[in-house]
C-alpha cells in the first residue's frame, strides 16, 4: 500500500496545481490521473489576473507565458454594424502585476505541472490510476484505485477530489449536486485560418452579440476558437458536419468552405454547485464541486482558486498543527459561497445578456456594455468582477 500525506485525484488544472503546490512545500503528495497522459483538451484556455499571480508564486508563470498569449483587451462586437465596445484590463495595473488574460490551453498547464511534480522529492504522479472508492476513519483516508491490471490502495491523511464533472468521489460522498443543465449544447471549432483578416482591429477575446445570434471568438497561440450555441433538436452528426462548420464561418468570414478546422467539440453545459465541499477528510474542488457555462472564462480559474485556498489551509494543518476542523470548514464556507454568489451568478448573467434581444433588433448586451464602458466607475467595477479580483476579495471576507 502506498502511503502519503495528501492524495489528489484528477490531473486537470485544479488537481495539478494542488498537488504541485503541496509537494513544492515539502508535503508528500501523490497525484492520480485516470488517463495515460494529459489530453489536448481545447475547452478551457483563459487564465485571469489573480490566477496568474498564483502561478507566478509557484514559479511556473514564465514557462506558461512562453506558450501562451497575453490578451489585455476584449471586445463586445456587433457583426452587422461593426460597432465595437472595448474593455482593457490594463486599467487594473494599479492593483495587478498581471493586468491581462493569458490565453493558454489547459493541457499546456497540466503537462507542465505533472512533469515538474514528478521531479520533486515530495511529489509523485501515477497515470492510468483512477480512484473508484474510499474509506475514511479518524486518522485518514484509504482510497481504492483502479489501474490497468489491478485495484490498489493508497493511504493518505487527506483526499482532494478534483476528478472532474463526473467525479466518482463526489458520488461516493452522497453530496447533492444541485442546479441545472442547459437544454442546448455548445459547439467549439478551432482553426488556423486568419479570421482577423475579416475584422477591423480584432481583439484576442471577442463576444459577438447582434440581433441574429451570438458567439465567442477568441485567440489562443496556434488557433482561433469559435464557440456557438446549438439547437437542441439537431443531431450531433449534423452539428459536427462540414455543412454546419461552413455555415458558422460563412457568418464570420463570408466563405466558410475556405476554413479548415483542427478541432470540433460538442458538449453540454451545466450550472451546478455541490451542497458541501468538505466530507470529513475528503475535500471537493474544481469541476467535481461546481460547474458553470464558459462565458467569462471562470471555470478553470475558479477551480484553481478552490485548491489555492485549500492547499493554504492544508499546509497550515500539516506543517504547523493548525486546527483542521476550523480551517476545512472555512474552506467549505468560502469556496461554496463564492461558487454560488459569484461564479454561478455571473456566468448565468453573462449568458442571458448575450442572448437577450430588443424588439427593434438591437442587442441588450450591446446597450448594457456601452453604458458600462462609458462610465469610469461602472467600468472599473466591471473589470474587477470579470478579472475575478472581486470574488477573491469576497472570499477573504468570509470567516
Amino acid at each position: 500500500m502506498i502511503k502519503t500525506r495528501v492524495l489528489v485525484a484528477g490531473g486537470g488544472p485544479a488537481g495539478a496545481v494542488a498537488a504541485y503546490r503541496l509537494a513544492l512545500a515539502g508535503i508528500d503528495t501523490v497525484l492520480v490521473e485516470a488517463l495515460a497522459y494529459p489530453p489536448e483538451d481545447m475547452r478551457a484556455s483563459t487564465l485571469h489576473p489573480p490566477t496568474l499571480d498564483m502561478l507566478e508564486e509557484i514559479g511556473v508563470l514564465d514557462e506558461l507565458e512562453s506558450v501562451g498569449l497575453r490578451a489585455p483587451a476584449y471586445h463586445y462586437r456587433n457583426r452587422q454594424t461593426d460597432d465595437v465596445i472595448a474593455f482593457d484590463m490594463g486599467e487594473l495595473s494599479d492593483i495587478s502585476a498581471h493586468p491581462y488574460r493569458l490565453q493558454c490551453e489547459q493541457f499546456k498547464i497540466t503537462r507542465l505541472l505533472t512533469a515538474k511534480l514528478d521531479a520533486l522529492p515530495a511529489g509523485r504522479v501515477l497515470f492510468q490510476h483512477r480512484v473508484v472508492g474510499y474509506d475514511q476513519d479518524a486518522d485518514g483516508v484509504t482510497a481504492h484505485v483502479e489501474t490497468p491490471t489491478a485495484i490498489e490502495h493508497i493511504r493518505a491523511d487527506y483526499l482532494i477530489a478534483a476528478d472532474g464533472a463526473g467525479s466518482i468521489i463526489r458520488k461516493w460522498t452522497g453530496a447533492k449536486f444541485e442546479g441545472f443543465t442547459y437544454p442546448e449544447r455548445f459547439l467549439t471549432l478551432s482553426t488556423r485560418y486568419p479570421v482577423e483578416q475579416h475584422f477591423s482591429g480584432l481583439a484576442s477575446v471577442n463576444y459577438v452579440s447582434d440581433a441574429d445570434e451570438w458567439c465567442v471568438l477568441l485567440r489562443v497561440p496556434e488557433f482561433w476558437r469559435v464557440l456557438v450555441p446549438t439547437e437542441n433538436e439537431v443531431s450531433d452528426a449534423t452539428l459536427l458536419s462540414d455543412a454546419n462548420k461552413d455555415a458558422v464561418f460563412d457568418r464570420l468570414t463570408g466563405n466558410g468552405a475556405a476554413v479548415e478546422t483542427n478541432h470540433r467539440t460538442l458538449y453540454r453545459v451545466h450550472q451546478r454547485v455541490v451542497d458541501r465541499f468538505r466530507h470529513g477528510r475528503v475535500l471537493l474542488a474544481g469541476d467535481a464541486a461546481h460547474l458553470n457555462n464558459p462565458l467569462g472564462g471562470f471555470g478553470m480559474n475558479s477551480g484553481i482558486h478552490d485548491v489555492w485556498n485549500l492547499t493554504t489551509k492544508l499546509r497550515s494543518i500539516l506543517q504547523e498543527g493548525a486546527p483542521a476542523d476550523t480551517l476545512l470548514d472555512q474552506y467549505d464556507r468560502q469556496r461554496r459561497t463564492i461558487a454560488k454568489s459569484f461564479v454561478q451568478t455571473q456566468t448565468i448573467e453573462n449568458k442571458k445578456a448575450m442572448e437577450a434581444r430588443d424588439a427593434d433588433g438591437a442587442s441588450d448586451a450591446e446597450r448594457r456594455m456601452a453604458e458600462i464602458a462609458n462610465d469610469p466607475e461602472r467600468r472599473r467595477g466591471y473589470l474587477l468582477r470579470q478579472s475575478m479580483y472581486e470574488s477573491m476579495a469576497q472570499e477573504a471576507e468570509i470567516a
